[in-house]
């Protein structure tokens, strides 16, 4: 692309589109050509736009529930109208499969919609005060009230589900928001301003700003303006926010090495091609991406000739491609450091089943055998097309494993037998356990959140909206 066509863009803040000082070059992960020129906003700018969040808090706490409910509800009918619109920036910017983007703006549609129903029913409880000596003739009960200004910071893999997450429950609970989308996504976040504004949200309750992440959030961390961080990221980021983010509220959604459990019972026809969705949709770059397979051993042989032959059916190429099912990682910096796992992994004596090849900035889907627990490729998040499967002797040997991990976020297991399903279901040390079910299934609704380095809090919009506002209590003498 000439640089003088470039499109250069603009921050968005108190519903004005602003110009910036500098910009940096936005890289197509594909090709790595020039794409757009994105704000390098200062952090000026970042105490503007939380300035404007304050002053539109009043606005926004203001509205009723039913005219929150409208405006997510408009919003997800445009988003709807404008559907291929997204799915194109998002496969633009990240390098996401076209048809897999536009599964993430279907589910992306859906979450607007969750959060316009769960506007309406923010409910609080009646409490009886009379169970306690010297409260009778008293009524309480509590409400949900909104904090204020929400600071969101938003990771590059889905850059419209994920920053939805973040939207729209803090628009359905009447909070104001800055947003601080991924440097390598931005384009997404920018269009989704534009739509809200279209949708009715007043100015200021949304305001993206682009830039350098530790600078700009530096600036949402220690203003006293906001009132909560709600971060998707890096464990080693997350555990900085944490230490420096004071007493405002937070939300954390972290790494993972998800693991997937094969039984000697499980139903091999559904388990396998699900199992290779879950370790190579979007290349592997998914929070709760299918990592590690710990197959029993009755059945260890059969599987990993189904899951092998499935693999090598994978269409690898560009994302524009309406065939491609896994394309380019995000950039030059991330294939590098898998490849090294890759090498490491191959000295150490694993068997390389498929794949680990390097074309142009794709790394192709790469199947692993027979790794030491101690390798990168098992025991960090990789976050790239690959997977290693292991075998076990026991179901509790594969438990063991699963939970050995620093991580704590999704696992999985299939197995016909309702027992071991409730023990792996009790004993497996993670945020949510799915049966007959990759690590990497979500629906868009529920709790969603881990344990150990997989971070504290939750989503899903009921949940986030919990963690967005407080609970007030209310008491009244009537006597």
């Amino acid at each position: 692309m000439n640089k003088a066509t470039v499109d250069r863009k603009s921050i968005f803040i108190g519903g004005q589109w602003k110009t910036s000082s500098s910009y940096y070059e936005l890289q197509n992960p594909y090709d790595l050509s020039t794409i757009a020129e994105i704000p390098l906003s200062t952090k000026g700018e970042m105490e503007e736009a939380i300035a404007a969040a304050d002053q539109a808090y009043a606005i926004m706490k203001a509205l009723s529930a039913h005219e929150r409910s409208a405006i997510l509800r408009r919003a997800a009918q445009l988003l709807e109208e404008r559907a291929e619109q997204f799915a194109q920036t998002i496969s633009l910017e990240a390098a996401k499969p076209i048809k897999t983007a536009r599964i993430e703006v279907g589910r992306s549609i859906q979450t607007f919609l969750f959060a316009a129903e769960e506007a309406k029913r923010m409910y609080g409880e009646s409490i009886p005060m009379d169970a306690a000596k010297g409260a009778e003739g008293k009524i309480a009960f509590t409400v949900r009230e909104p904090i204020g200004v929400i600071g969101a910071i938003t990771p590059f893999n889905f850059p419209l589900n994920l920053v939805a997450h973040k939207v729209a429950p803090a628009i359905a609970s009447g909070n104001t928001i800055v947003l601080k989308p991924a440097e390598q996504t931005p384009l997404t976040s920018l269009k989704l301003a534009q739509l809200l504004q279209d949708a009715g949200l007043p100015d200021g309750v949304l305001n993206v700003v682009t830039g350098d992440g530790p600078a700009l959030g530096s600036v949402l961390l220690q203003d006293e303006r906001v009132k909560k961080i709600s971060f998707t990221g890096s464990p080693e980021v997350g555990k900085l926010i944490r230490s420096q983010s004071g007493l405002k509220k937070i939300t954390l959604e972290l790494g993972s090495n998800s693991a997937l459990i094969i039984d000697r019972q499980a139903d091999l026809d559904q388990a396998v091609p699900k199992a290779v969705a879950g370790a190579f949709t979007y290349a592997g770059q998914v929070c709760i991406h299918t990592q590690r397979i710990y197959v029993h051993d009755d059945v260890y042989d059969d599987f990993v000739q189904r899951f092998v032959e499935s693999v090598k059916t994978l269409k690898v190429g560009a994302p524009t491609d309406e065939q491609t099912d896994v394309s380019a990682v995000i950039n030059p910096r991330s294939q590098r450091r898998i490849i090294d796992w890759l090498e490491e992994a191959r000295r150490s004596g694993a068997t390389f089943l498929a794949g680990g090849e390097v074309q142009g900035q794709i790394i192709t889907p790469t199947v692993l055998a027979n790794v030491d627990e101690s390798q990168k490729v098992v025991c960090q998040e990789v976050f790239g097309p690959v997977v290693v499967i292991n075998r076990v002797s026991l179901m509790d040997e594969a438990i063991r494993l699963t939970n050995q991990s620093r991580y704590g976020l999704n696992a999985g297991i299939f197995t016909e037998s309702l027992n071991t399903a409730f023990r792996a279901a009790r004993q497996l040390h993670v945020g949510q356990v799915l049966i007959n079910e990759i690590p990497t299934f979500r629906a868009d609704h529920m709790p969603y959140g881990g344990v150990k380095d997989s971070g504290v809090g939750k989503e899903g919009i009921r949940y986030a909206i919990q963690e967005m506002t407080e609970e007030k209590l209310i008491v009244i003498h009537n006597e």
